[in-house]
């Protein structure tokens, strides 16, 4: 039942019993490597600084440079203590390269902003962060002439919806924009560009992602009804990502449960046998929804290869609607399972299983580096790796991050209380709308 391609990815061994037959004779040795990387890390925070002045410059390729460069260093270390100093001014300069810049430089600004708001963990910094960015990230989505950057600026509102959103209104109104993507709103006899494959998938994959906190009881009733339909004729379209998305995100659906504010048009009735006869044409119209769901997953869990089809995407395809029948039709959820630094992180629903995918390919070569030292996916996943760390990395970590994470009264600290929280009512929350939709169906 768990999915292979999950436990095979980013497989990542850091074997760390070796170090406990070192002997004390060592100790210099290791205090000059401990040395060593504080140079190093005081030589990263100076080329940050650089990269940060280097985006007032008018030159559009040099800021584009210095982006590049901040992603890549953001990657290979947690830099807690740069963005507690430089927060504010990396947050304005990436939104002016959003509002100014080129398709390029506008897609890597996207994903520097994604890996502050990650870095930065939840609290006042992130919400204020949501809170600027969601007007310039709205406007740069109008364009819709790349397709990257389009995927980017729609990976970027998710993951720093996902951190500073502190509200559900704040979470679903992230969730709207992105379905204007697709679905824009416009006057009559306007012409506007068809959306393509890839951004379908990406608008997709990012809703999806933000469904995974909000749960079906906290929707607005009237903002997602035909939704279920919508990602059904996405499953009869030609792109295999388009399908694995759509298909993703009706398993998410039916296990957030509250089918009914995905499916049915509220029909403002005061009438108490009016209300009842809408109430059983609702079930119906659920029912033969899912069927029909079903019918389109069971072929797609065993579809043949055609010309031009390549064996690994069809593979994925297969397997991932193989776990989406067998949830619909007895109610199993996947379970994945991945090493990291030696240690198993495991999910076992629906949401978390999205939640780490969206993670694993936002973040990229800096995954498993976030995974072992970023407190907040540790919060968000559950997820405690092994305290002693290669290098000495216990010994680096300063006296700012220390006031940060560790101390109960920190920000930080309380934020990510606030976010466990969260996380504990939305699994309640779930656990009433599943079981109350699988009575009314």
């Amino acid at each position: 039942m768990g999915r292979k391609n999950s436990q095979r990815k980013n497989v990542v061994m850091l074997d760390n019993d070796d170090t406990d037959s070192v002997s004390s004779s060592s100790t210099s040795r290791s205090e000059m490597i401990v040395s060593g990387a504080e140079d190093v890390q005081v030589d990263k925070e100076t080329l940050l600084d650089q990269c940060v002045d280097a985006l007032y410059e008018k030159r559009g390729s040099t800021r584009e440079k210095a982006l590049a460069s901040i992603i890549e260093t953001f990657n290979s270390d947690i830099q807690h203590e740069f963005v507690e100093k430089k927060f504010a001014t990396l947050l304005q300069q990436c939104l002016n390269s959003i509002k100014r810049g080129t398709s390029k430089e506008i897609t890597l600004a996207s994903h520097v902003l994604g890996l502050l708001a990650l870095t930065a963990g939840p609290g006042d910094k992130a919400h204020e962060m949501l809170e600027e960015s969601v007007s310039p990230i709205t406007e740069a989505l109008k364009s819709r002439s790349d397709a990257s950057k389009i995927s980017s600026l729609l990976e970027c509102l998710a993951i720093i919806t996902f951190v500073g959103g502190e509200e559900p209104e704040e979470t679903e109104k992230s969730m709207q924009l992105m379905w204007q993507v697709i679905h824009p709103k416009i006057g009559p006899n306007v012409a506007t560009a068809k959306p393509s494959p890839a951004m379908i998938a990406a608008m997709v994959s990012a809703w999806s992602f933000l469904l995974t906190t909000v749960g079906g009881l906290a929707l607005n009733p009237k903002s997602w009804q035909g939704s279920i339909s919508y990602f059904s004729t996405l499953l009869d379209k030609d792109d295999r990502a388009v399908r694995i998305a759509a298909g993703e995100a009706l398993a998410l659906i039916f296990e957030v449960g509250s089918l009914e504010k995905f499916s049915v048009e509220d029909k403002g009735s005061s009438d108490r046998s009016t209300d009842e006869a809408n109430k059983s044409k609702d079930i119906l119209h659920i029912q033969g929804l899912r069927a029909k769901v079903l019918n389109q997953v069971r072929s797609l869990s065993v579809e043949a290869g055609g010309k031009g089809s390549a064996k690994k995407d069809l593979n994925s395809q297969r397997n991932t609607f193989r776990d989406i029948l067998e949830f619909l039709e007895e109610g199993y959820t996947p379970e994945s399972s991945m090493k990291i630094g030696g240690d198993s992180l495991t999910t076992t629903t629906w949401s978390q299983l999205i939640q780490l995918n969206f993670l694993k390919h936002f973040l990229g070569g800096g995954f498993v580096k976030h995974m072992q030292e970023n407190e907040f996916l540790h919060t968000v996943f559950g997820f405690t790796p092994k305290k002693k760390m290669l290098s000495g990395i216990e010994h680096r970590i300063s006296g700012t991050e220390k006031r940060m994470y560790k101390s109960p009264n920190s920000v930080a600290n309380k934020a990510r209380t606030q976010f466990r929280n969260k996380q504990r009512m939305l699994s309640q929350d779930k656990n009433v709308g599943y079981y109350t939709a699988g009575n009314d169906i």
